[in-house]
């Protein structure tokens, strides 16, 4: 197979960049929050809705700009933490009218924990391969923010203001010689189906809590957990017992992002009852994260 170019990797990607092109120059929007909409709406395409970059391509710019803050108010749902969205489900119009199918930021609140792991695997998976000149024009220098048809030819590494992201993390352009990608390369195409290579056991892995007096097993948690979800869990770790020789917590591992959503099912905590006994879920998170 052929090595591809970065002119091979532009063209294929032309309406996508032609988008990004329009919020950060045309519309002078801010380039990290609109490196995370293309994200966004590039990760909205490789679930249920199909071309939607190539239909926005066709709109004019104050209609661009106005998806654009649709989508930052669904980014934002997603870094809240409590359970609160309007009672409506918190439609989004334009978005709904595009594409000809509801949805709302209730949606994404039911799939939160896929959604941020998906947009950060496109983020530094797509994104960062597809508009470094772009970037590289719009903050190489503080002289280069003049419109201009031409970007400079040699890209040196890149700080976008913004990044890392308390939710989705640094943007890193990757250090590699374009001409040595292969062609075969899924991270470089957008038409794959998933982007949840990128999820970490971390991203993975929930907390549970017990109550005090009321002894639960490895093989009860195993139970409950495998009779909802089918064969979900890739590994589970009992926390240290406390005087009395009785566990008040544990971590599980699961095999795939999508089961944190359909455990909380959009929920901060999701609670179960085992035989009179209650168990709390709730996403784990690394006291060391930044």
């Amino acid at each position: 197979m052929p090595p591809i170019s970065v002119e091979e990797l532009y063209t294929f990607h032309r309406i996508d960049r032609e988008v990004f092109f329009r919020l950060v120059i045309t519309l002078c929007r801010n380039p990290a929050q609109s490196l995370l909409v293309m994200a966004f709406w590039l990760w909205l395409e490789s679930i249920k809705y199909p071309k939607f970059v190539s239909k926005l391509v066709a709109l004019s710019d104050p209609l661009i700009n106005s998806f654009a803050n649709e989508a930052v108010s669904t980014l934002r749902c997603l870094e809240m933490e409590d359970d609160d969205i309007p009672e409506s489900g918190g439609g989004l119009p334009l978005t709904t009218i595009l594409m000809q199918k509801k949805i709302s930021l209730h949606f994404f609140r039911q799939k939160r924990f896929t959604a941020i792991v998906g947009i950060r695997c496109v983020l530094n998976n797509i994104c960062a391969r597809i508009f470094t000149d772009i970037l590289q024009y719009l903050l190489g220098s503080a002289n280069t923010r003049t419109c201009t048809s031409s970007y400079p030819s040699h890209y040196r590494p890149l700080v976008v203001p913004g990044f890392p992201h308390p939710l989705f993390g640094t943007f890193t352009i990757p250090p590699i010689n374009f001409e040595e990608l292969d062609l075969l390369d899924p991270r470089i195409w957008i038409n794959m189906h998933s982007y949840y290579d990128g999820a970490t056991d971390d991203d993975k892995t929930m907390f549970l809590t017990f109550s005090r007096g009321f002894p639960v097993t490895k093989e009860e948690v195993l139970h409950l957990f495998t009779r909802t979800y089918g064969d979900c869990i890739k590994f589970l770790n009992m926390g240290n017992g406390n005087v009395n020789g009785q566990v008040l917590f544990a971590t599980m591992v699961l095999h795939k992002i999508e089961i944190v959503d359909e455990i909380l099912n959009g929920k901060h905590v999701a609670k179960f009852r085992l035989d009179g006994k209650h168990i709390w879920a709730r996403k784990y998170e690394r006291r060391d994260y930044i």
